[in-house]
């Protein structure tokens, strides 16, 4: 039987509720920390598989089943294990799902996942798209990784990914959109607001330095050391000349945005996927914005959306302004019982240009 839940994502005292009934199933206690006012962390299991390529489960197929054809190696994770630079791993995770019909559910890095360029998707069984899963779901969940920039030590419970889960309806429109831009203001600026949100890229920042490149030959990064990495061993500063920086093939930036966000109580956001029309770049692996990012009750005041920026084939000149990306704001279904930055420990809320917690703050 459906239960009494309104149309939009659903916050944390329903994400609680799923796990009480089962919908959502644990192989370990939930950590009292996981549940973020939008979405579940998800936790690496014990075991990797590292394979030879990327796959989809695909309809009729298991995870399982694939990976029997394209794992080359398990490596158990309990005392840590080295995800390498370069390869791709499955790991299983520790929750899988039990959907009602009317529940489907959408998965996302982490932001301190993507700021390492550790490129990381969901796969199900007899999942035909990455990171998307279907009303009604039932079986188990896996993550898909593959470190761009530097290899990472990982272990079992780390958290590299998100879940957040819908029922009906939950995208806003550009009509009311605007009307809650004029209520409330999403941004500091006149609002662009075509399909969602547009932003742009700010290379004009008081001391010069407008974002960091990953550094090509770095040592290892361990997830559990926070604040603990110099800057200067993993990332080259960049500097725009005269407002513009030139995009490297192949190489990986931290830049951020012009504009400060802000995501009202009662919405959320996912920053839409790169759109082939903006420039030769991908922006952005880490797409969730939880409700009360940049709200000035939560200490959010000023909060920029840092940028994840992967250039492709050709060199690329990004100027100052330029449009890079949209946020697609979503409705709850109601206003979470805590909020990002306000009643949970935030790394990121207030943030300007700012690399994963894994570096000291200088």
């Amino acid at each position: 039987m459906k239960d009494t839940l309104m149309t939009g994502v659903l916050p944390s005292q329903k994400i609680k509720d799923m796990i009480n009934t089962n919908k959502i199933i644990v192989t370990n206690p939930i950590d009292s920390d996981q549940i973020q006012p939008a979405s579940l962390d998800l936790r690496l299991g014990n075991t990797a598989y590292r394979v030879r390529a990327s796959f989809l489960a695909g309809s009729g197929n298991t995870v399982a089943e694939r990976l029997d054809d394209f794992k080359m190696h398990e490596i158990n994770l309990q005392n840590g294990a080295v995800l390498e630079k370069g390869c791709v791993y499955v790991v299983p995770l520790m929750e899988s799902l039990a959907l009602p019909e009317y529940i489907n559910a959408v998965a996302n890095a982490k932001s301190s996942t993507g700021r390492l360029d550790l490129f990381t998707r969901c796969i199900t069984d007899h999942g035909i798209e990455f990171d998307r899963i279907e009303k009604g779901y039932s079986g188990p969940l896996f993550a898909e990784i593959s470190p761009r920039s530097f290899s990472v030590l990982v272990k079992p419970g780390m958290r590299l990914n998100q879940i957040r889960f819908r029922e009906g309806k939950s995208v806003l429109s550009d009509d009311e959109l605007s009307q809650m831009h004029d209520n409330i203001g999403l941004v500091d600026s006149p609002a662009q607001i075509d399909q969602g949100l547009g932003f742009s890229v700010d290379l004009d920042l008081p001391n010069g330095l407008v974002g960091y490149r990953a550094k090509p030959h770095t040592g290892l990064i361990n997830l559990d050391n926070i604040n603990y990495y110099n800057i200067d061993d993993y990332w080259e500063p960049v500097f725009a000349h005269n407002k513009r920086i030139i995009l490297d093939p192949g190489a990986f930036y931290i830049l951020v945005s012009r504009e400060a966000v802000h995501i009202p109580p009662e919405c959320a956001a996912e920053m839409a996927p790169y759109l082939a029309m903006v420039g030769e770049f991908r922006v952005h692996y880490a797409g969730f914005f939880d409700p009360g990012f940049g709200n000035i009750d939560a200490g959010g005041k000023g909060s920029r959306g840092v940028l994840e920026v992967r250039c492709h084939e050709a060199p690329f000149a990004l100027e100052h302004g330029q449009s890079v990306g949209r946020l697609v704001y979503e409705k709850m279904s109601e206003i979470p019982d805590i909020l990002y930055g306000a009643d949970l420990k935030s790394n990121y809320q207030g943030q300007g240009l700012k690399l994963s917690k894994h570096f000291k703050i200088s």
